[in-house]
């Protein structure tokens, strides 16, 4: 990838990274570069910018083997999953950087880079300790298992079962919602509300939607 290219594409990130400090501030993020090649200095001057918002990069997730193997030597995490390759894209459709930030590989598909606040979509079960967040909504086909957690700056739908950690716009956005097939969360939390599963609480499992209503959570069934 040319400096000037790279360059582009850095201060996009800077600008998701102003943008919401506090989102993303702790987290461990991987890269999806695609096809593009990158060399140390490339990737030293992502992950600079990275400690910078006290974000830490953990993975680069591309195509290129000399990509790849200038991520392994400098010791980050280059096998991870890659997104669906049925429906290629023009080559400056990566320039925008999607953030993965997880604590363990999670495959995403993104919607465009030029809309960083789309929805991301994971396939897979989430376990204990893992973490995803965007600042757009979230969709996981599979199960968010307890000791799980997701961070959505708008609505988090699982289409599984919901026993984790929740918490759907994060960035106060109170008219999002938290929908599952099966609504049983550690802790859910939309904006600054939140609220707990019922210890002991056992009911036939319904679709759900949880939704905040004049400043308290409701639940509702799905239809």
């Amino acid at each position: 990838m040319g400096s000037g290219a790279w360059h582009t594409a850095l201060a996009a990130l800077e600008a998701r990274l102003l943008a919401a400090p506090e989102f993303f501030k702790g987290a461990r993020v991987a890269l999806l570069v695609g096809h593009h090649q990158l060399v140390e200095a490339d990737m030293r001057a992502a992950r600079d910018l990275l400690a910078q918002h006290d974000v830490l990069l953990w993975g680069i997730s591309g195509d290129d083997e000399e990509t790849q193997h200038v991520a392994a030597v400098m010791g980050l995490d280059a096998e991870l999953p890659q997104r669906d390759r049925a429906k290629p894209r023009p080559a400056d459709a990566e320039l925008g950087l999607p953030i993965e930030t997880a604590s363990a590989a999670t495959p995403l598909e993104s919607a465009p880079a030029d809309d960083p606040e789309a929805g991301l979509v994971a396939r897979r079960t989430l376990r204990s300790g893992q973490q995803l967040r965007h600042p757009g909504s979230i969709t996981v086909i599979g199960d968010v298992n307890p000791g799980a957690e997701i961070v959505a700056g708008g609505d988090i739908v699982v289409w599984g079962k919901l026993r984790g950690t929740v918490h759907a716009g994060a960035t106060g956005n109170e008219t999002a919602v938290v929908c599952a097939l099966v609504l049983a969360p550690t802790q859910l939390r939309i904006a600054q509300y939140f609220a707990r599963s019922p210890e002991g609480r056992r009911r036939k499992p319904t679709p759900e939607v949880a939704r905040c209503v004049r400043a308290k959570l409701w639940l509702s069934r799905g239809k």
